[in-house]
């Protein structure tokens, strides 16, 4: 009697753990690539949309400076101001 009533505790147990361990899986080595990548992704597209912009903007309007390193540089302060509020918003897992 006493073997059957360990028995249904261990059961009971596992049970428990099983399903913690479901509702709180922790953190993911897939997750933090996504986030890596999400973060890279928020710089480099307003980065590379600058270079382009400003490759046009320095053939059809010519400036004593370059449009090119001033909207790559744009570009970058943008990305890094969405990468970080992205991250501020805490889906960083």
């Amino acid at each position: 009697m006493t073997n059957d009533h360990d028995k249904e505790d261990r059961i009971g147990r596992d049970a428990a753990r099983k399903q913690a361990a479901r509702d709180n899986p922790g953190p993911s080595p897939l997750r933090g690539i996504s986030v890596f990548g999400m973060i890279g992704w928020a710089v480099a597209v307003p980065t590379v949309a600058g270079a382009f912009l400003g490759l046009w903007l320095d053939g059809a309007w010519p400036q004593a400076f370059s449009w090119s390193v001033a909207l790559i540089l744009g570009g970058v302060v943008i990305g890094a101001f969405l990468a970080w509020r992205w991250m501020d918003r805490g889906n960083t897992g």
